[in-house]
């Protein structure tokens, strides 16, 4: 473990102080005399790299891969790591506690603070190098740093060569990011040919067993059922929260009890498989059984992970799923995790392009009008997605102020909800549920409709049908045998007399969300 000089604890002190100035104008607050330092990161980066004897442009380009250099307000990952350099504190990585150990600060200020997250990677870094015996001249070149990249990852074999890959590849094709502040991070592109010691060998070079372009790691078994219990009938789409290297560990951990099918990687679409597509993956609790699911390496506020080279990988691997298993292509049946019943994730998020990713599957992005699903699932503070925008745009158009219709379940939104609820009689819980969905999808006029009968008003009974008997009514708006059926046992169910003809009872009752 290196000593640490005398002076680091006014140099340390100088990047803290940089860091909170240039957050302070940043957010338009007065700095005092100080000026703004628009290298912030970047003296971060130097600093640490100095004052523990690791390459800089190794620290950044390990950040890099973990996080893009966002350290997400301090949130962990899927895998518990923080800010920009992802320390770890799960069962089977500590190098959150480690970091603490080694520089004396604390976990919470590790967690939270950018200069001190980034000092902290840079001291792991340096313990590992150390432990294989690395001395001063190993230390000047940057491609024996492969082992202890390796090292870092948290993983084994295959997978943290696949990590150490990955920040070798940022080393030799350079890279420049815009980090917080709008300040530019870069690493120049330089001729690597690192040292990989005993990972020489263990790149992953088995091929996935059902989808042949993919690679394949197997899940730890803890993390997933033998078989199904359903038919397979839908792909649902994740964000990894965390690194791709670093999910393929996670799902590979006992202790995480989650895994999904398969892992696209953002740089360059690389898919990696994780468990037969006829066994049950943990990814999306009740659509576990009936489900495929690809997780994307990323995080769902950062919309620099989703590349091109992301989503076409991805729709390729969608399509080639739909096409095997007869899954229509359509969002009915290619659904985000926040849109599988009975979950409470917001992946994949609000800046995940559905439009673009539906038209390189080859299937329909969604209904003509926005507003009619196969299912309406629970929304509440935080959702995302298409059903959530659906839900803005109907109380928008019933005159309660849901806000912008971007698709995101927040304050207004919320409040709005809590509005309608109220007036409709409803629990005021801001959660939008069955019985909410049913008295916003109806509201409206009340036409007398029977057999035959046509237009925006049978299709907006439709709506309403689907959302409170927990079934799909096609909102084709034609009153057909299907729609006669659905009334009729909406009607039988709530005790109302059954005719099948949708009159000022039946309104009233789908209206109160009964």
């Amino acid at each position: 473990m290196p000593r640490r000089p005398a002076g680091h604890t006014r140099g340390r002190a100088a990047v803290l102080a940089s860091l909170t100035v240039t957050a302070l104008v940043a957010a338009g607050q007065s700095a005092g005399a100080a000026p703004a330092d628009e290298d912030s990161m970047n003296q971060a980066f130097d600093r640490a790299a100095e004052e523990y004897g690791v390459p800089r442009d190794l620290l950044a380009a390990v950040g890099y891969g973990e996080t893009h250099l966002n350290g997400h307000a301090g949130l962990p990952s899927q895998d518990n790591g923080y800010g920009v350099m992802h320390l770890v504190s799960n069962p089977a990585n500590h190098s959150l506690e480690k970091a603490s150990a080694l520089t004396g600060e604390s976990t919470a200020e590790l967690r939270k603070d950018t200069g001190t997250n980034i000092l902290g990677g840079a001291a792991v870094l340096r313990d590992h190098a150390d432990t294989l015996g690395m001395d001063t001249a190993d230390r000047a070149d940057i491609d024996a740093w492969y082992p202890v990249v390796a090292r870092y990852s948290g993983a084994e074999g295959g997978v943290a060569a696949l990590y150490a890959d990955t920040v070798y590849t940022f080393l030799a094709e350079g890279l420049r990011a815009t980090v917080a502040g709008g300040e530019q991070v870069s690493v120049t592109s330089r001729p690597v040919s690192p040292d990989k010691g005993p990972f020489a060998k263990a790149d992953i070079t088995a091929q996935s067993p059902d989808y042949p372009p993919g690679l394949w790691v197997a899940a730890n078994s803890a993390n997933f059922a033998t078989g199904r219990t359903a038919t397979v009938d839908k792909v649902v789409i994740h964000v990894t929260q965390g690194s791709y290297a670093g999910t393929i560990s996670w799902f590979q951990n006992a202790t995480s009890k989650v895994s999904s099918h398969y892992v696209v990687r953002s740089s360059d679409g690389q898919v990696t498989q994780m468990v037969r597509d006829k066994d049950t993956a943990y990814h999306a609790k009740s659509a576990n059984a009936s489900s495929l699911g690809i997780e994307h390496e990323g995080f769902i506020d950062d919309p620099s992970w989703f590349t091109d080279t992301m989503y076409r990988s991805s729709a390729a691997l969608t399509k080639y799923l739909c096409d095997r298993y007869g899954i229509a292509k359509n969002r009915s049946h290619i659904i985000g995790h926040s849109e599988a019943p009975g979950n409470d994730h917001t992946d994949p998020g609000a800046n995940w392009n559905w439009t673009y990713y539906m038209q390189l599957v080859g299937g329909a992005a969604g209904s003509a009008d926005g507003l009619s699903f196969a299912s309406y699932t629970v929304q509440k503070s935080g959702s995302t997605g298409s059903q959530v925008k659906a839900l803005q745009t109907l109380l928008n158009q019933q005159g309660y102020q849901a806000g912008a219709e971007d698709g995101v379940f927040g304050t207004a939104t919320g409040n709005a909800v809590r509005a309608f609820q109220t007036a409709r009689g409803l629990d005021a819980d801001g959660t939008v549920g069955p019985k909410t969905w049913t008295a916003l999808l109806s509201a409206g006029t009340t036409p007398a409709l029977g057999t035959g009968a046509s237009g925006d008003g049978v299709k907006r009974l439709q709506r309403a049908l689907t959302a409170a008997l927990g079934r799909t009514v096609a909102a084709d708006g034609a009153f057909g045998t299907n729609t006669d059926k659905a009334v009729r046992d909406y009607q039988s169910s709530r005790n109302l007399s059954v005719d099948g003809t949708v009159g000022a009872g039946t309104w009233a009752a789908l209206q109160s969300g009964r």
